[in-house]
């Protein structure tokens, strides 16, 4: 009899401990769950942010350059494309990811066409305006990187909970998945060109 109550108390303590434990992993899964969306609207808004700044900077290229009418316009449409793309963060893919990705390398892509346009005015490149643009596209494309930098490191958190011994159970059992990493891929050639026209 009092072997069998041990055993019954043994099995009890094992369940509350693993409830517990269950309870704990859960939390700690919403939790990071709701920074990597967190830092996800922070990349969003730091490129909208970027897509808010491209019409002054055609603006203030076309008061220089205004025969560059194809080159605008491909940089309007590219704008267009990268901010109608949004994705939810809560049910993010590694395909919704990628089209992201590539609606900002087209913008990415348009733009250094658009600073090759400038790199041609001497005129444009010493003006108020587009100094001023310079140091305001310097602090976004420093808050872009950071912004992604920041989403990584979350995710990073979140997926290595969703697939580790003994949180995964948990995460199995939710239905918690893990999520894409953000690998924004731009030319060398338009790194270069950005950094000697914005720095």
């Amino acid at each position: 009899m009092k072997s069998s109550r041990i055993v019954l108390i043994a099995i009890a303590v094992i369940a509350v401990l693993f409830v517990f434990r269950g309870c704990r992993g859960y939390n700690n899964l919403v939790s990071l769950r709701e920074q990597v969306n967190r830092e996800w609207a922070n990349v969003e808004n730091v490129y909208q942010r970027r897509a808010d700044l491209i019409p002054n900077l055609v603006n203030t290229v076309k008061g220089y350059a205004a025969h560059e009418q194809g080159t605008f316009i491909a940089v309007t449409e590219a704008r267009a494309k990268s901010t109608s793309v949004t994705i939810d963060a809560a049910n993010m893919t590694e395909a919704d990811m990628k089209r992201f990705q590539a609606a900002q390398g087209e913008m990415s892509s348009a733009l250094s066409r658009l600073l090759a346009v400038a790199e041609n005015y001497p005129d444009l490149k010493a003006s108020q305006s587009f100094a001023q643009l310079q140091v305001t596209w310097k602090d976004l494309e420093d808050q872009i990187a950071s912004a992604r930098q920041a989403y990584n490191t979350s995710v990073t958190g979140y997926n290595n909970a969703v697939e580790m011994f003994p949180t995964n159970i948990v995460a199995t059992l939710m239905d918690y998945k893990t999520k894409p990493l953000f690998e924004a891929i731009v030319p060398e050639k338009e790194n270069v060109m950005a950094k000697e026209l914005f720095h």
